[in-house]
């Protein structure tokens, strides 16, 4: 029996051989230190399966891990500079990239694929650490130039898988340079409306985390890789720091709200699949659907009852959440997490999803049943990074050209110290001008309360929905009754006062429909009321469909220009809404 130890792409490994000659049968956890069996290290992805300890793979690993099987097809790699300024230091550089081409098998420190995932095209360009440390240089920036530019011709997504110390020190300035190249490259993609994703593995650290590994759409981070721009040693030889445990791990970033998800190896092909099936183009024909339970159509005319009554339903903890019509409603739903400057609010939940088997981006306010669930969604009331994620997914839906549907249940943003410190007005007229500006269709659903700006935030939409048992206001009853009546006890006063029922925003041309719900209401029948605001959504995303971006924006100005307005082309507008068809 022979036991050897090498190094392997910055990893220590241990494989244990009967002779020189066989290929290993057991290799040494690099976590743990407990021997694997290969053939099951192979099969567990390089995980080993006892402390989840991920090793680090090649590119071309990566490549055979993530692509359906035999897809992958390699894009032709430009010509570039080599060794610009003649660099040696202990070796010459030339010698350098002659020892890791000849130890990795690529000639750079990125490879660049065609293929599909899940049957979906996809363009990859993957980085391989163990070629002179991922570090990006000018070939390794132009063939991530040239694989988004090859994205954009044959019109699909970009996948960015990264592994990096950093820029190339011994190409100067000009790799420097690389991170604005790519960067460009990167806004070609944005003016295709075409979807990026940056899938990222340990280590990625300096030009490449400060460049295109960030500036994805959706950043997905491996479970245990490290991102930050100064690595740790960095840090501790330059301002004489050390970082704290855990500190820049992908579970420490995607609770600032930094990136998106974090996963083990064995669940990125899946996630990527589900991810790329929400934004797939619709397609003209497709399978039929299975027939669905008959539905009550939306309605115009519905009979006054005590707003107060009505506020009472649309409070009910068992109203279903955005979360559970998200099921519901969506075929595939893709939860996209964080404002990717400070924080993942959890009363905002929003994510890609196909509605119909048209993509679409859902966010609405999230609330919970629980004790225990209203304590994690702050009892649904946003905090500015809250509405910053609402403001992100908005423009990425505006980039890929999808509709917007918002579901709107909240009695108002978020009114503490922290929030006002962190400028929770500034939030949310920024979600306001993103919306009114947005290219796309947007439809807006109240399902329960819809409680001052924190539900305008996410309510400045072509149309505007409610359910029969939901209230919109400029502020709840009870806020209203202390400032105006001085008494907190005349809350039921101000409700009538207020008229923040249906059949009054209806009248008014606040809402332009009103969707019924189940016998008893939504949280009797969750499915049914699903069911109801399908058949809205269909209705109103089939009408809006047929605009397009200019007429949409024009629409949307009159509409909310209009409002207060004492004019006749107003008081004409009213009375449609009070009469049109649903």
């Amino acid at each position: 029996m022979v036991m050897t130890r090498h190094q392997a792409n910055g990893v220590l490994e241990v494989a244990v051989a009967n002779t020189d000659d066989e290929p290993p049968q057991w290799t040494a956890c690099s976590g743990c230190g407990e021997l694997i069996y290969w053939k099951r290290f192979e099969r567990c992805l390089r995980v080993c399966p006892g402390c989840g300890w991920h090793s680090r793979l090649t590119a071309t690993q990566r490549v055979r891990q993530l692509l359906d099987p035999g897809s992958a097809r390699p894009i032709p790699s430009p010509s570039t500079v080599e060794d610009p300024l003649a660099f040696i230091d202990s070796r010459a550089y030339t010698e350098r990239l002659q020892e890791a081409r000849r130890r990795t098998g690529i000639d750079e420190s990125v490879i660049c694929v065609r293929g599909s995932i899940g049957g979906h095209p996809i363009v990859a360009a993957v980085m391989d650490f163990g070629f002179l440390g991922g570090s990006l240089g000018c070939g390794a920036g132009e063939r991530i130039a040239d694989a988004a530019a090859s994205a954009v011709r044959d019109r699909t997504p970009l996948l960015m898988v990264t592994a990096s110390g950093g820029a190339r020190m011994q190409e100067g300035a000009l790799s420097l340079m690389q991170m604005a190249k790519v960067t460009q490259a990167l806004l070609a993609l944005d003016d295709a409306g075409l979807l990026t994703v940056t899938v990222v593995t340990d280590p990625t650290y300096g030009g490449v985390a400060a460049s295109f590994a960030t500036q994805a759409d959706v950043i997905i981070a491996e479970r245990d890789a490290h991102l930050g721009f100064a690595g740790p040693r960095v840090i501790e030889q330059t301002i004489r720091q050390q970082l704290p445990p855990g500190f820049q791990t992908a579970a420490f970033l995607r609770d600032r709200g930094l990136i998106d998800e974090v996963v083990p190896r064995s669940a990125i092909r899946p996630a990527l699949i589900r991810l790329l099936s929400a934004v797939a183009p619709r397609q003209a024909t497709g399978p039929a659907r299975m027939p669905r339970p008959a539905a009550r159509p939306a309605t115009q005319a519905k009979a006054r009852r005590d707003p107060w009554d009505v506020l009472r339903l649309a409070r009910r903890l068992d109203r279903p959440t955005t979360s559970e019509y998200a099921g519901m409603l969506l075929d595939v739903f893709y939860e996209l997490h964080g404002d990717t400057l400070a924080g993942d609010c959890a009363a905002i939940v929003g994510g890609l999803g196909r509605f119909d088997g048209r993509p679409v981006m859902l966010i609405g306010h999230q609330k919970g049943h629980t004790a225990q669930e209203l304590t994690v969604h702050n009892f649904g009331m946003p905090t500015p990074s809250g509405y910053r994620k609402a403001s992100r997914l908005m423009r990425l839906a505006g980039k890929l050209g999808v509709p917007v549907i918002t579901l709107i249940d909240t009695s108002g943003a978020y009114p503490g110290i922290e929030a006002e410190r962190d400028g929770q007005a500034w939030a949310i007229a920024d979600a306001l001008r993103v919306m009114a500006s947005l290219p796309v269709p947007t439809v807006a659903v109240v399902t329960g309360e819809g409680g001052s700006g924190g539900a305008l935030a996410l309510g400045l939409a072509d149309r505007v929905l409610v359910l029969e048992n939901s209230v919109y206001s400029v502020i709840s009853p009870e806020g209203c009754a202390a400032i105006l009546w001085k008494d907190a006890g005349t809350a039921k006063l101000a409700a009538r006062a207020l008229r923040i029922d249906p059949p009054e925003l209806l009248r008014q041309g606040i809402a332009d429909r009103i969707i019924s719900e189940p016998p008893g209401g939504a949280h009797i029948n969750p499915g049914g009321a699903a069911e109801l605001i399908r058949t809205a959504l269909r209705q109103v995303l089939d009408e809006l469909s047929s605009l397009d971006p200019p007429r949409l924006l024009a629409d949307r100005r009159r509409r909310f220009g209009a409002f207060g307005a004492k004019s006749a082309g107003a008081e004409s507008d009213t009375r449609r809404r009070e009469g049109g068809a649903a």
